[in-house]
């Protein structure tokens, strides 16, 4: 009995030994600074989930000014999303730069908007020029006809609100 009580109290002992040594350790050692917060490119090619939303923004001479100070709001279609539109006209806005343009800047709107506030409003007006329209409805929120399924994804330069449909200016 004596023995396990020894052997006990020995492993206390190395165990609280390993401990201080981590402890002081740590409290020795510089904190790590905070990782830097991405941007709105940044951020949506890191979630995997905004391919052709990023090559799409490249090709229009977008990406830059996404990643640029801001703020901006961007309601941004998902891969699916992309994938509903007709390929044919994926393939002829991708030889248009200037509908293309249209297209991507009416998902952006200046300032960081949140979605407390998108909820407040009856439109967004765009990068584009054109207002996009706000409803909320059974506790959705919709812009441009495409529901927000993720809202406030936070960027260093303002924020996302994840959409399910690619939105498209009005005529």
């Amino acid at each position: 009995m004596r023995f396990i009580t020894a052997a006990i109290a020995v492993v206390a002992l190395v165990a609280a030994a390993v401990i201080g040594a981590r402890v002081a350790t740590a409290e020795a050692a510089p904190a790590a600074p905070a990782a830097k917060q991405a941007n709105i490119v940044q951020t949506a090619v890191a979630a995997g989930e905004f391919k052709t939303l990023a090559s799409l923004l490249k090709t229009a001479g977008l990406a830059k000014t996404l990643q640029g100070k801001g703020p901006y709001t961007v309601f941004a279609p998902t891969d699916a999303a992309f994938a509903k539109v007709p390929k044919s006209t994926l393939a002829a806005l991708g030889k248009d730069k200037a509908k293309l343009r249209a297209v991507l800047l009416y998902h952006v709107a200046n300032g960081k908007v949140g979605s407390g506030r998108v909820v407040k409003l009856k439109q967004v007006k765009t990068l584009n020029g054109a207002p996009a329209r706000v409803k909320v409805s059974g506790g959705r929120v919709f812009v441009g006809g495409a529901r927000v399924v993720t809202p406030d994804v936070k960027a260093s330069n303002g924020v996302i609100h994840v959409v399910n449909k690619v939105l498209l200016p009005p005529a």
